[in-house]
């Protein structure tokens, strides 16, 4: 699971005790709530169905999917379904072939989602040899599902417009620049991370 709310106060506190900025926004909206994903391969399955499509289709394609593989589905079970089966719950050939890779390295032994690297670098490099999962989606990953603590996902375009706001500058910073601003936020770069959605989502702004 990831970060309790806990640890997400415990983080902010102490980048807020450095950081007046954060502080003095932290102290106006108060704390965010904890971002949750069970830990497996299911939460990274779901992402890829979730691609390039509304909330609402992802969830639909997820239940017809369930429906057909049942509820404890194992990778096994998707990979004995043939194409149009799972075209019928609404995965698309790419997606197909995208799910099929997970399913295809859990079965084979060659990725256990309760052994990842401890290195956050080996995790996400680990992650990312599965077919359309990049950085972002790894990041994410590791963050609500096994709640590290220095995740940060700057490819993240609500991060990118949060951290914007948050230090009031005049333009969104791109990834690599981002990558730059967080180290300033180490080793609780992922309660930030959280802290921007709940910023940018804020209705007081």
């Amino acid at each position: 699971m990831g970060l309790t709310a806990q640890q997400i106060k415990d983080g902010m506190d102490a980048v807020a005790s450095e950081d007046a900025k954060v502080a003095a926004e932290l102290e106006r909206i108060g704390y965010p709530e904890p971002r949750l994903r069970d830990r497996g391969y299911k939460t990274l399955l779901r992402t890829i169905v979730g691609q390039q499509v509304s909330v609402a289709a992802a969830a639909s394609m997820w239940n017809k999917l369930e429906a057909e593989l049942g509820e404890d589905f194992t990778p096994g079970c998707l990979l004995k379904r043939d194409f149009d089966t799972l075209r019928a719950c609404g995965l698309s050939r790419q997606k197909q072939g995208y799910a099929r890779s997970l399913c295809e390295l859990i079965d084979a032994g060659d990725l256990d989602f309760e052994a990842l690297p401890a290195d956050d670098e080996e995790a996400i490099e680990e992650l990312t040899r599965i077919k359309g999962i990049g950085r972002w989606s790894a990041e994410i990953y590791l963050l609500f599902a096994e709640g590290r603590a220095d995740m940060w996902p700057a490819g993240d375009l609500a991060v990118q417009e949060g951290v914007k706001r948050l230090l009031e500058l005049e333009e969104r910073p791109k990834e690599k620049e981002l990558r730059e601003i967080g180290e300033r936020w180490r080793p609780h770069r992922g309660p930030i991370a959280i802290f921007t959605w709940h910023f940018y989502a804020n209705p007081a702004l």
